[in-house]
């Protein structure tokens, strides 16, 4: 029999596993209710994570889905008000397209379920918000992906330590930390290749209006993208809230929180990132429509693609990678490479700097007295 437990200040938790392989989970409190058992009832508690969600998804709209904008901004083919309007409209229709694969990935797929309880999930979900916010202040166009996946794992790690990680669930996620930008310049190549191919015999300026025209749609796509798989991301964390409440006897999202936090996403996309669109639109590279739609294209490719197979991505390094890839088509140097550099680096410490804040929120979410 394999025995594996863990004891915090409130409780002594053991999971064992009998001959047969079937794993049977037990908790054992030492000591009286917790402090917030005290302090509210579970389901006043499970009302606030999933507020919370929601916050975080408003966020993420706020601080992510400025990527979905960014080009088609910086190319004037759309003013900022229907930019934003059209990004939202476009992140909320994601709804009714697409799976619910990344969700399922997010939500049992990184940490084990067993473990996690309100005060993980709350403190996982305020760490990537308190992340978000912080970026946001310098302009910086970090993942709001990795900042949920740092802030729950973190809260998770400090509860039951590092056995509560599935590392085989982070496999996909930490490679396409660099997979993704780099499969959204590839495409970007390719799609500036091929249409500069297409339209090679027609003049600048009918170029120019074809490709503002396109530009809307390549930027519906995105947006459609960017809504499947930033949403779902919050979807999960919602549904393991309502799975650990015992709200849910099998992890499935349900239909409501789907709607909800699309509906989040949108209006955070509605609330805008203006600082985040010039980093994103000008000063990594300078977009024409024609740049600005093979961009658009291959983020929304990248986005579909991973979500269509469960792998949550960062849009933003999706759309990042993409326009790098625009800018190295016509040369190296027209790549801002300054820029790209603190970008980078930007999404490096996301995972371990929203951990943090979610580790710390945890422990002292603990303390709080009633």
């Amino acid at each position: 029999m394999f025995t594996r437990s863990w004891k915090d200040d409130k409780e002594d938790v053991a999971i064992e596993t009998d001959p047969a392989g079937e794993k049977l989970y037990i908790r054992i409190s030492l000591t009286n209710q917790p402090y917030w058992d005290n302090a509210m009832s579970n389901f006043a508690m499970l009302l606030l994570i999933v507020a919370a969600a929601l916050a975080f998804d408003f966020s993420n709209g706020w601080h992510d889905a400025a990527n979905s904008i960014a080009t088609i901004v910086s190319t004037r083919v759309l003013k900022p008000l229907w930019a934003v309007a059209w990004a939202a409209f476009w992140n909320f229709i994601a709804a009714f397209v697409f799976g619910t694969a990344v969700a399922k990935t997010m939500g049992n797929g990184l940490i084990h379920l067993e473990v996690v309880n309100q005060q993980v999930l709350l403190a996982g979900i305020l760490g990537a918000i308190g992340w978000n916010l912080f970026t946001l202040t310098i302009g910086l166009p970090t993942s709001s992906s990795h900042a949920l996946m740092g802030g729950y794992a973190g809260a998770a790690v400090a509860r039951a330590g590092f056995t509560a990680i599935i590392v085989s669930g982070w496999v996909k996620p930490v490679i396409f930390i660099f997979a993704a930008p780099l499969f959204g310049a590839l495409a970007a190549i390719i799609v500036t290749i091929a249409t500069s191919w297409i339209v090679r015999h027609q003049a600048p300026h009918a170029v120019d209006r074809w490709f503002r025209r396109l530009q809307l749609l390549s930027a519906a796509s995105y947006s459609l993208g960017h809504g499947t798989n930033d949403a779902q991301k919050t979807m999960g964390i919602i549904t393991a809230a309502l799975f650990a409440g015992g709200l849910l006897k099998t992890y499935s999202v349900p239909f409501w929180v789907i709607v909800c936090c699309h509906l989040a996403m949108a209006g955070g996309t509605m609330a805008g990132g203006w600082r985040i669109v010039k980093t994103m639109g000008q000063r990594i590279t300078k977009l024409n429509p024609f740049g600005g739609f093979a961009a658009e294209t291959a983020g929304a490719l990248t986005l579909i693609g991973t979500a269509h197979f469960g792998i949550p991505v960062s849009t933003t390094h999706t759309i990042t990678g993409a326009i790098v890839g625009v800018g190295i088509s016509r040369r190296l140097s027209a790549v801002r490479w300054g820029v790209t550099r603190s970008i980078v680096w930007a999404w490096v410490l996301t995972i371990p700097g929203a951990a943090l804040f979610g580790a710390l929120l945890y422990l002292a979410f603990r303390y709080i007295p009633s």
